[in-house]
């Protein structure tokens, strides 16, 4: 699991390649961890290259959107491909998350 994240001045942009098991969720929780204190900023998780995610995965992204709210800033999920998106809606995460 890599894990690359890039700042400007309004916008954080996460990129998640590989997949997001219980094993890759911890390392993956540690470098989203600056994300958690972030104050008016827009966040894009860019999931082209996931191709997969666990409860663990869904847990952290949960957890991430739940700091949002507070914060003043949005989150936005990109490129789910068919599997991920299917697993959301059986989740009901994705009436939960803006994905695009």
């Amino acid at each position: 699991m890599k894990t690359t994240i890039e700042t400007t001045s309004d916008t954080v942009k996460v990129k998640l390649e590989g997949d997001l098991d219980t094993a890759a969720a911890q390392e993956t929780e540690k470098a989203l961890q600056p994300l958690y204190a972030l104050k008016d900023k827009d966040i894009v998780i860019d999931c082209e290259d996931l191709n997969y995610i666990s409860s663990s995965g869904l847990r952290l992204l949960l957890s991430l959107l739940k700091s949002c709210t507070p914060n003043g800033n949005r989150l936005t999920l990109l490129h789910l491909n068919d599997n991920i998106k299917k697993v959301f809606t059986m989740t009901g995460f994705s009436t939960l998350f803006n994905i695009q």
